[in-house]
């Protein structure tokens, strides 16, 4: 993989490469970004450029065979762990390298895909997958061992946050003192979820989001129209993912969208109309028979509707990216009903909504006490 073909992050780009060409290479870094924004690419080519012995800022003045393993993704010296869980292919224990076909796939075909995108290729959406305990003991052993080409070896831990607790310690002194001549990059959207004590010993680099006009190129490059690349571009909201699935009609928010219209009309009739509730429950059912990465995407989704009808309702409609798609309903309409007086415990609903999903909750019954609960607060009145 090439630098040049990474979308925007330019500044990003020139601080790994002149780092690495000045010999200051961290033995551990931790890159934070929102989906979609290039993280994982930009991992890609920094450990490339290091393992090749690459120079003057790109991946083709180095070692050609290891150029050539590399972008293969077949390098033995450069060692992934990523969130999995048990699946009809593997039934038990599982671990990153029963998924390496699957993971090589997802990087030349989706590399600014998200967790959902993954867990979709190898069959676990309506699971949660984690980096566990026996990911940490396989990824020990194999740093522990010499380099296969004497050069620097690399782990990338994508998705870091998904690491549970027992995992985190027991790669802590493998990250507080890695055997020689490794690099390990961690890479993760919420470093909040990743404990302190291994936050402490990364050197953390924060990812912006993507430019419009480099996601607007990106897509004229691939045959969109200048005035379609525009608009899809100002809805991605700097994340090229989502940009790419606007562009094929293949992303989840259209049918989030339709979910969350027919919640809140539900929701709307509900006030003093006994019959709405039936709806509701018929909602809930819906969206409870889906998987629970679903139905999380699914909330957060709603949380961003609501930030976005907030600042439309208090004249900031600049910020505004969000489009919604459904016949017949105008976000500018919805807005005057999401205002200062409702929109914290909206939000603080959702989270709680989300948290309890997460930890195996009753999927139907915590939609429909957050329905019931959204009809309450859609219908307080603005001071």
């Amino acid at each position: 993989m090439l630098f040049k073909d990474i979308l925007g992050l330019s500044h990003i780009k020139n601080h790994l490469v002149s780092s690495a060409d000045a010999g200051r290479i961290p033995h551990a870094q931790l890159f934070v970004g929102p989906e979609g924004c290039g993280t994982l690419p930009m991992a890609l080519c920094y450990v490339q450029y290091l393992l090749c012995g690459n120079s003057e800022g790109e991946n083709s003045n180095g070692n050609s065979a290891c150029n050539a393993k590399f972008n293969s993704l077949a390098h033995p010296d450069v060692h992934f762990a990523f969130p999995v869980s048990n699946s009809d292919k593997v039934k038990s224990h599982a671990v990153s390298d029963h998924y390496l076909e699957e993971w090589r796939q997802f990087i030349k075909e989706q590399p600014y895909g998200n967790l959902f995108d993954w867990y979709k290729l190898i069959g676990i959406e309506n699971k949660q997958g984690q980096i566990g305990v026996d990911e940490a003991q396989d990824v020990v052993k194999k740093l522990s061992l010499k380099s296969y080409e004497g050069g620097y070896k690399a782990l990338i831990i994508w998705m870091a946050e998904k690491m549970n607790t027992a995992t985190a310690n027991k790669l802590l002194k493998l990250i507080e003192e890695p055997p020689d001549k490794t690099v390990l990059i961690l890479i993760a959207e919420d470093e909040e979820q990743i404990i302190q004590t291994i936050r402490s010993r990364c050197q953390i680099l924060h990812f912006p989001r993507l430019s419009e006009e480099a996601i607007s190129q990106a897509l004229i490059d691939r045959g969109v129209s200048k005035e379609d690349a525009h608009r899809i571009s100002h809805e991605a909201n700097g994340n090229f993912n989502k940009a790419l699935d606007f562009m094929n009609n293949d992303s989840e928010d259209l049918v989030f969208e339709k979910w969350f219209v027919q919640w809140v009309r539900s929701a709307f009739k509900a006030k003093g109309n006994k019959a709405a509730i039936h709806d509701l429950i018929s909602w809930s059912e819906v969206v409870a028979k889906t998987g629970r990465e679903t139905q999380k995407k699914f909330l957060s989704y709603c949380m961003s509707v609501m930030r976005q009808a907030l600042m439309i309702n208090y004249n900031t409609r600049e910020l505004a990216f969000m489009r919604i798609h459904v016949e017949g309903f105008q976000l500018e309409k919805f807005a005057p009903f999401v205002h200062e007086n409702n929109i914290v415990p909206i939000v603080k609903e959702l989270e709680d909504a989300i948290y309890h999903i997460e930890r195996n909750g009753n999927s139907k019954l915590i939609l429909m006490d957050l329905s019931i609960k959204l009809t309450r607060l859609l219908h307080k009145k603005a001071a």
